[in-house]
């Protein structure tokens, strides 16, 4: 097991990432009455002793913005808190991708606007909001969403391992949409295509990000597209249409080399 593990100050939350970097776990330990915020169905574990109040994010940021997060984040409208009665808390978090979790800090003047699937959990100070980019489902491709901001500590999950770029005054780099899983909000950034309409059509690469510093780039090493699009492949012949045009399992493929 590889695992890091974050000692702070007495009344700060602990925390260690297990198993990384494939299959990473988060293990939060709460002081007696504090709080972590996280995405519904994150929870994997939890001491008896541990709280649960689930309300929307209507509650925090207003009808509009928790909508917003929904629709255009790809996030449920729905947040646990976890609330450490009376005595040391443990709470467990993963996420559905297969991959690495990072812990970035917050601050009032640098946030993070991260990958729309990428949130796992943080702590109450942390706020989160939606950056509206302009080219959301453009060729198919469905990018980061969320904005965050205020103070404190964010968890994120990422697909596959974690690559973090920091990034000196004008220093730019390219990456993928599909590989790019947060960066600070100190950054500039621009969508555009991969090279021409002909590449960015038949390339393989679709859209990409230059982004500009100063600040952190977190890149993720897999592409759940490409992940999805490989599996396929496999489970594809399987699956035909039924007459109301559901997929349902075939029983015709035979495996083979």
């Amino acid at each position: 097991m590889v695992s890091f593990v974050s000692r702070e100050a007495e009344g700060k939350i602990d925390y260690e990432i297990k198993y990384r970097p494939a299959y990473s776990l988060l293990e939060v330990h709460l002081p007696p009455e504090s709080v972590i915020r996280a995405e519904a169905g994150a929870m994997i574990y939890m001491s008896s002793n541990i709280e649960v109040k689930t309300h929307t994010r209507i509650r925090e940021r207003g009808i509009w913005r928790a909508v917003k997060i929904s629709l255009l984040g790809g996030e449920t409208l729905f947040v646990n808190d976890y609330i450490a009665k009376n005595k040391l808390g443990i709470v467990g978090f993963a996420s559905a991708p297969l991959g690495d979790i990072a812990v970035l800090e917050v601050k009032e003047d640098r946030g993070y606007i991260i990958q729309s699937s990428a949130y796992i959990a943080s702590t109450s100070g942390v706020v989160l909001d939606t950056e509206w980019q302009g080219f959301k489902g453009l060729f198919g491709q469905n990018l980061f969403m969320i904005k965050t901001s205020g103070d404190g500590k964010l968890f994120i999950n990422t697909f596959g391992a974690i690559e973090k770029r920091k990034l000196r005054e004008g220093e730019t780099i390219v990456v993928d949409n599909f590989h790019l899983a947060a960066l600070s909000t100190t950054c500039k950034y621009k969508v555009k295509t991969f090279g021409g309409l002909k590449a960015t059509l038949l390339g393989g690469e679709g859209l990409v990000t230059v982004v500009e510093g100063p600040g952190e780039v977190y890149i993720q090493t897999k592409n759940p597209m490409e992940f999805v699009n490989w599996l396929w492949r496999y489970l594809g012949p399987m699956m035909h249409r039924d007459s109301g045009g559901n997929w349902s399992r075939g029983i015709s493929f035979k495996w083979g080399l």
